[in-house]
């Protein structure tokens, strides 16, 4: 069902209200309309809501939704699912009441699975998740209409979010699957019931909440809960816990399981591969299926998912040549690799962009595509690095451990901030050490200053650590060079 420029229906008053055993205000004849509402789309912050959606009033720990329903119906939102009738609406406001409007959010989003008749595919895994979601978008969208979580929305109000506004006729929906505690995925993957489900890695991340690296294969592996016998299971076949992840999947009842990487045995076999600074050359053997492909993200982290993500299509019963062939057109995500040049008064420099988030492998990996970097006459490689979050007791050790990647990826000079990156500032010779700060509002003005043409700067830190700081006073030596030109020509310098 479709709107009459052709956007499609997700949400009728009646239906919502039959998923979430809501009550639909009395009608009034004269306004009858308003109350057969039709919604294009769901949100839950009024600051963004788009025509057409229904306004889900969330209760968090700072904010409570109510009370900006009447905000978000002013923008043009059709109704909004409330707990309570806020305070100052007219009578006549278009309103869906429930008991609780998180239970009522997770009503719609296993009501939307229900109705939708495509594939599911659900991604997990400690690093690589929304890169790999979006490389599934993008390769599958050549083989039919494809839906995807938007941004980062993995969690327990993000996934049922992203249900409710999965479009029923769509051929394929790719669902991204977080956690930092043992539980979560399991509750996510029963409302998602994935058809397919990849886990891209298990590595060091989130250890705070666990005891081991064993702890969170078994959370990852949780995914599999979500699953029927006829599922397919995608794992990382380099990875140690392989095996582990193998009996999850047998235990579960799965009928398929695939693996991926260099190993003899992978059902997404790399066999050749090529590493530039900016995109790399594959050839794969994907199930008996040879494909040469050019990846347009560099580093050899996005070569292995690419392999994950081609099987995941093979399982979802796409064109793996078809598919692959999109990998050319992938675009770097802002935090995530994403490469901007910088104009300076003289020359430029190459920023990259890791600021989204960071652990232990993400960060090695990032060294290494720094490594890959060809600076211009005169530049240097620099990483600017923050504290990753949530190690536990080992954080210490793996902070300081950085020291390694960074050294063989030849990097010229390493500016740090936060406590735990002290630990690895004081690893490095001093050759390498730029400066080392507190916070990141404290080092972004000092990396500023000492940045000249021709290098090639990457920022990564947790998101904690605030990063984007940095990013945001590099960006900024663009308009200081520009300022500085209108000046010069002003005086006639």
């Amino acid at each position: 069902m479709k709107t009459e420029t052709g956007t499609p229906i997700l949400w009728t008053a009646a239906d919502a209200a039959a998923a979430t055993n809501g009550r639909l205000p009395a009608r009034l004849p004269a306004e009858s309309s308003r109350a057969e509402w039709q919604a294009t789309g769901v949100s839950i912050d009024s600051r963004t809501v788009q025509p057409g959606d229904l306004f889900v009033a969330l209760r968090g720990p700072n904010f409570d939704g109510h009370a900006f329903v009447a905000d978000a119906l002013a923008k043009g939102a059709v109704a909004a699912l409330v707990s309570a009738v806020p305070a100052g609406l007219p009578a006549d406001a278009p309103l869906l009441l429930v008991e609780d409007t998180l239970a009522g959010l997770e009503d719609l989003g296993r009501v939307a699975r229900l109705n939708f008749r495509g594939k599911v595919i659900a991604v997990t895994g400690s690093v690589g998740k929304t890169g790999t979601k979006e490389a599934l978008k993008q390769c599958l969208e050549a083989l039919g209409p494809t839906y995807a979580t938007a941004g980062s929305f993995n969690n327990h109000w993000g996934v049922p979010l992203s249900l409710a506004r999965l479009p029923a006729d769509h051929a394929f929906g790719i669902f991204e699957l977080g956690m930092n505690h043992a539980g979560e995925i399991a509750a996510l993957t029963r409302m998602v019931k994935p058809d397919v489900a990849i886990i891209t890695t298990v590595e060091a991340v989130h250890l705070e909440f666990f005891a081991n690296v064993e702890g969170i294969a078994d959370a990852k592996a949780e995914i599999f809960e979500g699953m029927t016998t006829a599922g397919t299971a995608v794992l990382n076949r380099d990875n140690p816990h392989f095996g582990r992840l193998l009996a999850a999947a047998r235990t579960q009842g799965l009928g398929q399981v695939w693996s991926f990487g260099r190993h003899d045995q992978a059902d997404a076999r790399l066999l050749d591969c090529s590493l530039h600074a900016t995109s790399s050359l594959v050839t794969a053997d994907i199930r008996g299926e040879r494909v040469t492909y050019t990846l347009s993200l560099p580093g050899q982290h996005h070569v292995m998912n690419s392999l994950g993500v081609l099987l995941c299509v093979k399982a979802a019963g796409g064109d793996v040549a078809v598919a692959a062939r999109q990998f050319s057109q992938i675009q770097p995500i802002k935090g995530r690799g994403l490469r901007k040049r910088v104009p300076l008064t003289k020359g430029s420099l190459t920023l990259i962009d890791e600021s989204y988030n960071a652990s232990p492998v993400a960060m090695a990996a990032a060294a290494a595509v720094l490594g890959k970097a060809d600076p211009g006459a005169g530049g240097r490689r620099i990483a600017v690095l923050g504290d990753m979050r949530e190690l536990g007791v080992q954080s210490p050790s793996l902070h300081a451990g950085l020291a390694e990647p960074l050294r063989l990826a030849g990097t010229d000079l390493v500016y740090c901030c936060g406590p735990n990156m002290k630990h690895l500032f004081d690893r490095l010779p001093a050759a390498l050490r730029g400066r080392w700060t507190e916070s990141s509002a404290e080092l972004a003005p000092l990396v500023a200053a000492a940045v000249r043409a021709g290098d090639v700067v990457m920022v990564k830190g947790s998101a904690g650590s605030r990063m984007s700081l940095v990013v945001e006073a590099l960006l900024a030596l663009d308009q200081s060079s520009r300022a500085g030109s209108a000046v010069a020509a002003l005086s006639g310098s």
